[in-house]
């Protein structure tokens, strides 16, 4: 049975992947590693996955060499960061330091264990920066021109993956991951922030209501979660050491669409008011990407609509709310 760390276990996008082996009968032997204990009944998916769960802060360097020579992984699933761009502009040293050296401490650790093993670094496309429209939709040979403290620690993260596998020959293959969202995102993210403040207006009995917003003009290229960890895996399988892959959509949406579309599923009509405050000091205008080359190399594309997204979401905060 091959063997599987997963770091970042305790997000959602961990518990996506798990889901995603699941329901495929992907039988592997994984090992979880997060700070935060995982808030999932692992023994659910006992009869295909071998879990087990290791609390590490991954900034440990010898916990982390430690983690890596005794469970000996075939492949790391890199998903440990912080990653909210929001967060990062609140606490720039302290996101840069964590995103980069958690980073090295795995690739190190993989490098000292001296087996093969491919990593699946992720990185973001924030990574891009503020383009021209007649830049779109970005591809992975465009020029990096990151705008946030984030997107920086992205690159920086990028640019090392690229040096281990140029001068260690080390199985590294990586990811401009366009935004995500999906079931069970945390509510500090913007999409499912707007989900629960609009349900908010219809679980308290009103018809209409007014949330505060940032800049809902923005532009992004939405793409499910479920469909990024089919991609993930995909690439774990796959993907071509030292390539970087785009993973999107190839469609750009509005904020305030998304806000419009939340409020038409919930029944409720919605009105967004800017707030100053939650304005970042610099902002990409518009991202939307382009998944040709991911889909030349190992077939993928996006499958899942927005709206069935969005649904999905509303009905898990829905329920979670009873």
């Amino acid at each position: 049975m091959k063997r599987i760390i997963i770091t970042g276990f305790s997000g959602f996008v961990s518990r996506h992947f798990l889901n995603y082996l699941y329901d495929n009968k992907l039988e592997y032997q994984v090992l979880g590693a997060d700070i935060n204990e995982p808030k999932l009944d692992l023994s659910a998916y006992s009869d295909v996955l071998d879990i087990s769960f290791k609390q590490c802060n991954m900034l440990d360097e010898e916990a982390v060499n430690s983690m890596v020579e005794e469970f000996a992984p075939d492949y790391v699933l890199h998903l440990a960061a912080f990653s909210s761009v929001a967060y990062s502009w609140q606490h720039p040293g302290e996101c840069f330091d964590n995103n980069t050296r958690i980073f090295l401490n795995i690739t190190d650790a993989v490098r000292s264990i001296k087996k093969p093993c491919r990593i699946l670094s992720v990185g973001s496309s924030e990574e891009y920066g503020n383009v021209s429209k007649d830049q779109l939709p970005l591809k992975e040979s465009m020029n990096l021109k990151p705008v946030s403290p984030y997107a920086v620690a992205r690159v920086s993260q990028e640019m090392m993956s690229k040096v281990y596998v140029d001068s260690f020959d080390m199985d590294i293959v990586l990811t401009r991951s366009f935004n995500h969202m999906g079931p069970y995102q945390d509510e500090r993210f913007v999409i499912p922030s707007f989900v629960r403040r609009i349900l908010d207006v219809k679980e308290g009995g009103r018809q209409s209501g007014i949330i505060e917003t940032g800049d809902t003009t923005i532009i992004r290229d939405f793409v499910d979660v479920r469909d990024v960890v089919r991609a993930y895996y995909g690439l774990l399988m796959d993907g071509t050491p030292g390539e970087v892959y785009n993973i999107c959509k190839g469609e750009g949406v509005a904020l305030s669409e998304i806000i419009g579309e939340i409020a038409d599923i919930v029944g409720v009509e919605i009105e967004g008011k800017v707030n100053p405050e939650f304005v970042r000091p610099d902002d990409n205008r518009q991202i939307i990407g382009c998944a040709d080359k991911i889909k030349n190399d190992i077939g993928w594309e996006a499958e899942i609509p927005l709206r069935q997204t969005l649904s999905d979401m509303i009905a898990i905060q829905s329920q979670a709310n009873l």
